[in-house]
């Protein structure tokens, strides 16, 4: 499968407290790295009015594996692991100063905004998440 890459920047409304990133924070930027991939394959906000089908979460697990502290630049790497019948499976992982920080898992499905119901991956969309070139 393929993996894309998102460089992104940590600022200071990331950061709780403590001075590390807050845990809601790495779910937006993972969030941040899927979009900058389903648009980057095709399927940007554009495709989801046009076709009124789009991106939804089913589950997410989240592993924290050291804590980022401060500001500034991490890389996402994302992968589609596996897509059966309506339901996917994407990896994410966060990296600071070339480390692996946070490991994330997502289920994700593609949503027929009119029936509100999941739907069948489409050709569209399997390319977007990076199961066909």
């Amino acid at each position: 499968m393929k993996v894309h890459e998102f460089g992104t920047t940590i600022e200071d409304r990331h950061l709780d407290m403590f001075g590390h990133v807050n845990n809601a924070a790495y779910l937006e930027l993972f969030e941040k790295a899927r979009w900058d991939l389903i648009t980057r394959g095709g399927f940007g906000p554009d495709k989801v009015r046009e076709s009124k089908t789009g991106p939804t979460l089913l589950e997410v697990t989240v592993r924290f594996r050291r804590e980022i502290r401060g500001t500034g630049p991490v890389t996402i790497k994302t992968r589609t692991v596996s897509y059966k019948s309506k339901i996917g499976r994407l990896e994410q992982e966060m990296l600071w100063n070339g480390e692996s920080a946070c490991v994330a898992e997502f289920v994700i499905a593609l949503f027929d905004l009119e029936a509100r119901k999941l739907i069948r991956p489409t050709p569209e969309w399997k390319r977007a998440v990076g199961l066909e070139d």
